[in-house]
C-alpha cells in the first residue's frame, strides 16, 4: 500500500466511528420499567445511523483506493469522506445528547415517545446531507 492508500483508507475509517450514550440511558430507563423497551429502542439506535452512512460510503468509495497511485490522490479521497466523518462525529454526539433526553422524557411520560422522536431525527438532516456531499466528491 502506498502513502495515498493509508491515507485515503484512513479518511473512509473515520466514517465509522459508533456511539453508546443511549445504549447506557435506555439501559437505565428499561431497569426500572421494561415495559419501555419499545419506545425507547428507536431512541437509542438514531445515533446509530451516521455509523451506516459511512459504512456505505466506504463501500462506495473502496474501489477508489485500489486505483491511487500518488500521496495527492489518496489525499482527495480523505477530503471527500472528511465531510461525512466530521459532520458523522459531530452529528451523532449531538444526536445522541438530543435522544438521551428524549429517553428520560419517556421515563417520566411514554405517551409522548411518538412526539420525541422528532428532536433527533432533526439533527439526522446534517448527516444525510453530508452524506450527500461525500458521495458527490
Amino acid at each position: 500500500m502506498n502513502n495515498g492508500q493509508v491515507i485515503a483508507t484512513i479518511g473512509l475509517a473515520l466514517c465509522m466511528i459508533g456511539l453508546y450514550k443511549t445504549g447506557t440511558a435506555a439501559s437505565g430507563v428499561l431497569a426500572e420499567d421494561g415495559k419501555k423497551f419499545s419506545k425507547v429502542l428507536v431512541l437509542s439506535v438514531l445515533p446509530a445511523t451516521q455509523g451506516i452512512y459511512g459504512f456505505v460510503l466506504a463501500i462506495m468509495k473502496s474501489s477508489a483506493i485500489a486505483s491511487i497511485t500518488t500521496t495527492v490522490a489518496g489525499w482527495q479521497v480523505f477530503a471527500g469522506a472528511a465531510a461525512l466523518s466530521i459532520t458523522g462525529m459531530v452529528s451523532a454526539l449531538l444526536q445522541a445528547k438530543t435522544a438521551v433526553a428524549a429517553i428520560m422524557a419517556v421515563s417520566k411520560n411514554e405517551s409522548i415517545s411518538g412526539k420525541l422522536i422528532l428532536f433527533p431525527a432533526m439533527v439526522e438532516t446534517y448527516a444525510i446531507l453530508a452524506l450527500v456531499i461525500s458521495i458527490m466528491l
